[in-house]
């Protein structure tokens, strides 16, 4: 179990470094990182299924420091993939219960059976951005959904 979550954070960081490669992050960003006040962060817990995101849409506040909890409480492995929304929120890190990972930008999350990743960000810009889970076939049995920062 101790190897899955590593190779899965190894996946996350190659994500990461691969969103990020010649990409600056905003000075805003750095700015809401460092203005943010953790103690008094908003948690969203998001649950990952055959084939479905709960809640939908995703609400988040615009400029709120937020803990993104993403509970897979299916049998298969999940990504959570929203391209638009995630150049769009200030990153400080994203872990599980055997290590983080940080990086200014990644392209996915994937969460495997049975397994949480929690994402510590702040949302950026007001929108509604759309959400879909990668895995072949998954999209096409209905696991899409919409992220809403108001």
């Amino acid at each position: 179990m101790r190897k899955a979550l590593q190779v899965g954070f190894a996946i996350l960081a190659a994500a990461m470094a691969g969103g990020s490669v010649g990409a600056e992050i905003p000075s805003e960003f750095n700015k809401a990182l460092a203005a943010a006040d953790w103690s008094k962060m908003e948690t969203v817990t998001v649950t990952l299924s055959e084939y479905a995101f709960s809640p939908s849409p995703v609400v988040f506040r615009e400029g709120v420091p937020t803990k993104l909890v993403l509970r897979n409480a299916g049998s298969e492995h999940h990504y959570f993939v929203s391209a638009e929304f995630f150049r769009n929120v200030a990153t400080r890190k994203v872990q599980s219960s055997d290590g983080e990972v940080k990086a200014p930008y990644f392209t996915a999350v994937e969460v495997y059976a049975g397994k949480t990743m929690e994402w510590f960000l702040v949302p950026m810009k007001k929108g509604t951005f759309d959400l879909l889970c990668t895995v072949k076939g998954h999209a096409e049995h209905g696991m899409k959904g919409t992220i809403e920062v108001r």
